[in-house]
Order: structure tokens, then sequence, then C-alpha cells
């Protein structure tokens, strides 16, 4: 875990000597975001092959979701671990904790849940699965990344758009409804197994309310609430 921490500030400090496009240069508040989606786009794009190739490489896990074990998925779920708690300081220490609160909260998630697995080695299978969620993420990244660099082809934004919206429901919204109902009807709720049900139905809410935001934003952009004279310095990332 430490090591993926230290990973991820080796490519943050990368990300500050990398260009920006005139549109982030133009707004001092876009830089720390620009360099932020960068490094969750990198995690986004090692951890969703990552999760892929653990669960193609073996499938018998998935035939046992609490003691199924890999040394693939527990590295996984250790670089994933890392990950959310340097973003979980970035954002801390570049005094973005109010315009990222839900982050802060998500993170802070992720991180309980995740250590518990790292350390009783339980449950690695279910935190591979939710972790497909990155595949999801790698599109979800590039719309920000577009919308913050005020991409010229509309066309390029159009087609991650509806990309967008399949891996949605392939990588985000079906395996955390398949794991939502296999913790609800085979988990006792106690101990870790209670744990860890409250968190995922806290995360499946959280899903739901951003998956409502991406549709009013992109398909049904006539239902957004004081959206005018906004841009995406004013907004939260998950609401953007």
């Amino acid at each position: 875990v430490a090591g993926s921490v230290a990973i991820f500030g080796a490519l943050r400090r990368l990300a500050l000597a990398l260009p920006q496009p005139a549109a982030v240069r133009s707004r001092p508040g876009r830089g720390w975001r620009w360099r932020n989606l960068l490094v969750s786009f990198a995690h986004s794009v090692l951890a969703g092959l990552w999760a892929l190739f653990s669960l193609w490489h073996s499938p018998e896990l998935l035939s046992d979701i609490q003691d199924g074990y890999s040394v693939s998925g527990h590295l996984l779920v250790c670089f994933s671990s890392g990950y959310f708690i340097h973003d979980t300081l970035d954002i801390i220490f570049n005094y973005q904790s109010r315009s990222s609160w839900e982050y802060l909260v998500h993170h802070a998630m992720a991180i309980s849940a995740f250590v518990s697995l790292i350390v009783t080695g339980r449950f690695l299978v279910a935190a591979v699965l939710l972790l497909l969620v990155e595949v999801s993420n790698i599109f979800l990244t590039v719309r920000m990344l577009l919308k913050m660099s005020n991409v010229p082809s509309p066309a390029l934004y159009e087609a991650n758009k509806y990309i967008n919206l399949v891996m949605y429901f392939a990588f985000r919204l079906a395996p955390q409804a398949y794991l939502t109902w296999y913790f609800l009807r085979y988990v006792e709720v106690q101990g870790q197994g209670a744990f860890l049900t409250a968190n995922l139905l806290l995360l499946d809410a959280m899903i739901l309310m951003y998956f409502s935001r991406l549709l009013r934003s992109d398909f049904f952009p006539s239902l957004r609430k004081g959206s005018a004279g906004r841009d995406v310095d004013g907004e939260k990332f998950l609401i953007d």
C-alpha cells in the first residue's frame, strides 16, 4: 500500500511537468484538477485492466466471493488502496476538501473497506468485482478532461458520451447490483459482513445519484437546475 502511495505521488509530479491545454492554463483553478484527473486516469487504466485480467486468469474466483483468494487480486486491492490514500491527501493538502467532499466520503469508505479485506484476506473477490468500475472510470475521466480542455471536436465528446453510458451500465451498475444482491442474500449481517454490506448500500446510493447527474448533464440538459452561468470551476467533480 505504501509503495502504491509513492507510485501515485511520482505520477502526480510527472503530471506537473506535462503541458496543459490553453483552456486549463487560462484558469488557475483548473490546474490542480487537470493534474488530479490525469493521475485518476492512470489509476483507472491500470486498475481496470488489472481487475479484468485477474478475473480472466482465475475465473474460478467468482464461485467463492467470500473466501476466494488470488495474489493478483490481493495486490490489486493494495494498489487501489494506495491510490485512494494518495488522492485523499492530494485533495486535503491542496485545500480542495470543500469542493471535493463527496470524493473524500467515497475514499474513506473505500479505504476502510479495503483495509479490512487486506487484513483478513476475505471478500477479496468482491473487491476485484467492484474495481471493474475503473474500466467505466476511464471514459468518465476522459469526459471530464474533454470538458475542461474545451476540445474543439464535439464529435469526440459525443462518441465518448455514448461509450461512457454503455461502460457505466456494464462495469459500474451491473457489478454493483450483483454484489448488492449477493451480500443481502448470502452474507451474514455481523462483523465484517455487516460493515461491508453497509458500505455497499451507501455506495449504491452514491452511484445512483451520480448516474442521475450524468444523465441530466449529457442527455437531458434541460432538466439541470441552476446550471446557467456555471462552469467546471464551480462544480464538484462528480456533478460535472
